[in-house]
């Protein structure tokens, strides 16, 4: 019996692109780096190691809520510098 396991990920900032080759074992990422990041998806048993994997390329980002983040995770953004008058 093979246990099905699911883990969405969203790509939030402009120019970060996603796509897959090879039937949905490759995973080409963009996320504003010079190269491609490329991974390999594992067997279903690692599902939430390898979303971690990708998450750990652009962690969330707590100033403007960019990154690669879980669909249920809720980012709290701190406040920017208050400038003196």
């Amino acid at each position: 019996m093979e246990a099905k396991f699911f883990r969405f990920l969203k790509l939030v900032g402009v120019g970060f692109k996603a796509r897959s080759e090879s039937q949905g074992r490759e995973l080409f990422l963009k996320l504003g780096y010079s190269h491609e990041v490329q991974f390999t998806a594992p067997p279903a048993d690692r599902v939430h190691q390898f979303a971690g994997a990708v998450r750990s390329c652009i962690p969330p980002e707590v100033y403007k809520g960019k990154g690669v983040l879980y669909i249920d995770e809720v980012i709290k953004l701190k406040p920017g510098k208050k400038q003196k008058k």
